[in-house]
């Protein structure tokens, strides 16, 4: 597996939900050597045990991993139990496309001090 390490910038667009959950817009910005854009959805549930929630988001990344152009997916899901975190997110199989067909791989995200950082693990089929 490569790795790739790097910031992006999020801006998360609250949406109209009528079935008590938050629906979200997500438009992100990564730099690094994963460069470009990404667009997508989530959806999140709060419970009424403080520290507790989940939600799921589907992207779809834009730009270049490297030296390579393409687009390709990811998928999330997180959930949080009495504060305590799991994160997964994974490269949607055989979503990527151009130059980065056959992708495949995992990324984890920071959250640190406002600023957020990702680590994706990848390789190619």
């Amino acid at each position: 597996m490569q790795r790739v390490l790097g910031e992006f910038i999020v801006e998360l667009t609250p949406q109209q939900d009528e079935l008590d959950m938050g629906r979200m817009l997500i438009n992100k910005s990564f730099s690094g050597e994963l460069a470009g854009t990404a667009n997508g959805q989530m959806l999140s549930k709060r419970t009424a045990v403080k520290g507790s929630a989940s939600y799921v988001a589907f992207e779809v990344f834009r730009g270049r991993l490297q030296d390579k152009q393409g687009t390709f997916s990811l998928q999330h899901m997180g959930t949080m139990s009495k504060g305590k975190q799991k994160l997964t997110i994974i490269v949607v199989p055989d979503s990527a496309t151009g130059e980065l067909a056959g992708l495949y791989g995992n990324m984890q995200i920071q959250n640190i001090k406002g600023k957020h950082y990702y680590d994706f693990e990848f390789d190619f089929a």
